[in-house]
């Protein structure tokens, strides 16, 4: 499809740049609320299908429970449900550029094939750019050749290094210690505890508690320059001295530095950290016709995939249907629906985390386990026990085909 375009007697356009969580929470959304007769969808994403990250830790650990088939669901007519079906187009394409119109009245979206889609609303929710293991090609057979490859690469690993006590590191480490029960796995973090601030100390301590039961060696407050974000065979023949003064000898050294997926938009639009502007109803403040959610967005928050589906979503669904029912109500260019009573404002949420320790329980301390949670609420309540285990276990990829529409064969 090298162009699409529509008159002023088409139907109205809502292109949605990204189909992970966040552009698939938005559609989900919109099956349920939109007009099929004055709207139609277009889906945009580099990837053929969605792959599910929650699980892709695991995914590229082993070839455990056939993830490689349960957690990479194809885009296609099942991606567009009740009242989208028949009136969504999906497209596989990486944007280059947007073209704004000043009059808040739609725009063009460039595709890297040379394609054009016009909108009347965009939504932009292109999350993240992955990092190391987890940097997926843009095919289905290039992703079942680069899971196969971090698989073999972790296989033949002895010693390896995570750079970065994030939730990515922990969540890795406790996959690979499940897989390799004797290989050396260490993780190194600059802080003095495990993620960050965010959470309490004790939080943070319990976490470093249970990889150290796994044997799973933890370097706080400690770093090693690494000149790329991406994993590397060229250690030196002694090895990393760290800050600390700690040699190091990995033959693997798995890195990862997540940053906004945004380079395709002018930086006026955007934060001094890469994240796109917003006002509370996901808007972008000059151009009310563009809609933002996700990891991309300018909001004072941890990101996680919870809040994007459960809040970010449904809010920014609902008012893109608002701001172009105003708009042809009052006839006029550029609708300031925070002004509206009836505009979904949103005003950040509970933060709240689950951190799976890999798929296998343990005892910790006489307690069986495998992760932790968070909810910051009263004093902050910290869980795990079986009720992170049932998380671990599964990794919500048997709900999944509830959340994208296909049904794996």
């Amino acid at each position: 499809m090298a162009f699409l375009e529509h008159s002023k007697h088409d139907k109205l356009n809502i292109v949605i740049v990204g189909g992970g969580v966040g552009g698939l929470g938005v559609l989900r959304s919109l099956s349920t609320t939109i007009d099929p007769k004055k709207h139609t969808v277009v889906l945009i994403d580099a990837r053929p299908a969605y792959v599910h990250l929650i699980s892709s830790l695991r995914l590229v650990v082993s070839n455990t429970d056939s993830l490689i088939t349960r957690s990479v669901h194809p885009y296609g007519d099942h991606t567009f449900r009740n009242k989208l079906a028949g009136n969504g187009t999906f497209i596989q394409a990486s944007v280059t550029d947007i073209k704004v119109n000043d009059t808040g009245k739609g725009g063009q979206v460039i595709l890297d094939n040379g394609g054009i889609v016009a909108y009347d609303v965009l939504v932009l929710t292109t999350g993240s750019i992955l990092p190391y293991p987890i940097a997926f090609p843009t095919s289905t057979k290039a992703i079942e050749e680069y899971v196969k490859a971090r698989q073999a690469e972790f296989a033949a690993a002895t010693d390896i290094l995570l750079v970065g006590g994030g939730p990515v590191g922990i969540e890795l480490a406790g996959e690979l210690r499940d897989v390799f029960p004797s290989k050396a796995i260490t993780i190194i973090h600059r802080s003095s505890h495990l993620l960050n601030a965010v959470y309490p100390d004790k939080f943070r301590i319990a976490i470093q508690k249970q990889l150290q039961d796994r044997e799973i060696t933890v370097l706080t407050g400690d770093a090693i320059t690494i000149m790329s974000d991406t994993a590397t065979s060229q250690v030196p023949k002694d090895g990393f001295i760290t800050e600390q003064g700690k040699t190091l000898k990995p033959d693997l050294i798995p890195t990862w530095g997540m940053r906004p997926n945004t380079s395709y938009l002018p930086s006026d639009l955007l934060s001094s950290t890469g994240h796109v502007k917003i006002i509370p109803t996901f808007q972008l403040p000059a151009h009310p016709d563009v809609f933002a959610i996700g990891d991309i967005v300018d909001w004072n928050e941890r990101r996680s995939a919870s809040k994007v589906v459960q809040s970010h979503a449904p809010k920014a669904a609902h008012n893109v249907l608002l701001y172009l029912s105003l708009r042809e109500a009052q006839g006029k260019d550029s609708i300031d629906i925070l002004a509206s009573k009836d505009s979904a404002k949103y005003k950040g949420t509970i933060e709240t985390m689950m951190i799976s320790n890999g798929k296998l329980s343990h005892r910790t301390l006489s307690t069986q386990t495998s992760g932790m949670g968070y909810l910051d609420v009263l004093w902050g309540i910290m869980f795990g026990g079986w009720i992170s285990s049932l998380n671990s276990r599964d990794l919500a990829v048997s709900r999944l085909s509830y959340f994208t529409g296909y049904k794996p064969v």
